[in-house]
């Protein structure tokens, strides 16, 4: 009677405490409505998007599909596999997945259960019969501990709403390295075929100059040179020469760049990538979407505003320690000599709460509070300025490549007058209409455009990728397990 006497004041109690629980201290989280991402300036089409080389629509999944390029395809695919980086991003998400869960452990009652089985006397001077008191017999402990933190201010609320945020950022990173691993793929590629290129306009240059030396031998011979003029066709025809190493070199890093870059040892690629002669080309315009669009599919965006959310929740961790803490506890277990294993008056058993609080020194709370109001501050900073430099890329990536297609036109229109020019000296030169120098000037303008135009060639594709990286696409899995989820 006594013990159900205690219980049903208890009972009240327990249930008055749990319903105060629900109070959560801190601010609840919005994004500020000054933020940068909230102007209507941000969310506009792209002034830079005004140019014909774009068109307005969305940017697909997996922009590089746009190239028709299998060999570029399978190697993206294969980098967003066995990418090393993207493993490290896949590890850091299974990490904070499995901090939440730690957190969440919070919410659900804990037990403990102890077994103390042990041989030996009682002292002197407990109670009990003198031979209890002095016989050596086994004598069994054991009990059961339950215990819940009532969550009454919602620090462990609060901790959970952070811990899901910087998982969300987590996730928002990984989809970042996605991005990132494609668009260096591509450039890698971009680069190793392009390298190819030039160094076939080079050496075609070279042979160029190659056979006006001969000629230029021959005409000496016939008596309408010098040696003079050999010497100079001679050097020019080293010069173009010494163009092509370099490219070789820089064809030979990117093959290593990308083999690494698809987690393959750095001269896997040399035999099978290597074969490519020509950068890739776009099948159709760049499709750019809008600001809002960007706004949305930017990871960096994305896990700066987690972050964001993460600081503001542990505003609220740290209000929480300003308050009392409360751990119910139920308690019960046997204690007797084994010879009593299990008689009633061994039994024992007890219910309540636990109630700490730091009063009145809350000093310390308090500290921790403006850090975490401060550091909220912070992120929010950043959340601005990674929305201003998003917005800052993709308009200096559409500009620097609408310009570099006027570029690359302008470069192809006077490589052509070069060859044109170069064409009609040589004929003029053999006929004795011009002299040698008029022909060896022909020859160096040629050979610079034609480099100047595979440069510029080469670069239309690297600012192509700029474009992509800049637009945040390529992250998309389409439904596929991440393979931080694989474990």
């Amino acid at each position: 009677m006594r013990n159900r006497k205690l219980i049903s004041y208890l009972v009240p109690l327990f249930i008055s405490t749990g319903l105060i629980g629900c109070t959560t201290v801190g601010p609840d989280y919005t994004i500020p409505e000054n933020a940068t991402i909230n102007k209507p300036e941000a969310a506009e089409p792209f002034a830079a998007a005004e140019e014909n080389v774009y068109r307005q629509e969305p940017l697909p999944e997996h922009w590089w599909k746009l190239y028709d390029d299998p060999v570029l395809t399978s190697l993206i695919e294969k980098a967003l596999v066995a990418n090393t980086d993207l493993r490290v991003a896949s590890a850091n998400l299974a990490r904070a997945r499995a901090m939440l869960e730690e957190v969440e452990m919070g919410t659900i009652p804990t037990v403990d259960v102890s077994v103390q089985p042990k041989f030996g006397r009682n002292s002197a001077g407990t109670n009990g019969s003198r031979n209890d008191r002095y016989a050596d017999r086994w004598i069994n402990d054991s009990g059961v501990n339950i215990s819940y933190q009532v969550d009454l201010f919602g620090k462990i609320a609060r901790g959970i709403e952070a811990a899901s945020a910087d998982t969300e950022a987590a996730q928002a990173a990984y989809d970042l390295a996605r991005v990132t691993i494609a668009a260096d793929t591509a450039k890698a590629y971009a680069d190793a075929c392009s390298s190819a290129y030039r160094i076939g306009i080079a050496e075609h240059s070279a042979e160029l100059q190659k056979q006006f030396l001969e000629t230029t031998t021959q005409l000496t011979r016939a008596g309408r040179g010098t040696a003079m003029d050999i010497s100079r066709a001679s050097a020019q025809h080293e010069t173009l020469r010494a163009a092509i190493p370099p490219l070789q070199a820089q064809q030979k890093l990117a093959l290593y760049r990308l083999a690494v870059l698809t987690g393959e040892l750095p001269n896997t690629l040399v035999g099978t990538v290597g074969q490519c002669k020509t950068p890739p080309r776009l099948s159709r315009p760049i499709p750019v979407g809008d600001g809002a669009a960007l706004l949305r599919r930017r990871p960096d965006i994305r896990q700066a505003e987690r972050t964001l959310a993460s600081a503001s929740a542990r505003i609220g961790v740290a209000t929480a320690d300003l308050y009392p803490n409360i751990v119910l506890g139920l308690s019960g277990g046997m204690t007797s000599w084994f010879s009593q294993f299990g008689d009633t008056n061994t039994f024992r058993w007890g219910i309540g709460p636990l109630i700490s609080w730091t009063l009145p020194d809350t000093g310390t709370a308090r500290s921790r509070i403006k850090q975490a109001e401060a550091e909220h501050q912070a992120a929010f900073a950043r959340f601005d300025a990674t929305v201003l430099n998003a917005l800052r890329e993709t308009e200096s990536a559409l500009t620097s490549y609408a310009r570099e297609l006027d570029r690359n036109a302008a470069l192809k229109a006077a490589r052509d007058q070069s060859a044109l020019a170069n064409d009609q000296a040589h004929r003029l030169y053999r006929h004795g209409r011009i002299d040698f120098l008029s022909t060896l000037d022909s020859e160096r303008t040629l050979a610079a455009d034609e480099s100047a135009y595979a440069a510029s060639t080469a670069k239309l594709v690297e600012d192509q990728i700029s474009v992509f990286l800049a637009l945040g696409g390529g992250w998309e899995q389409n439904g596929v397990q991440e393979p931080a989820e694989k474990q």
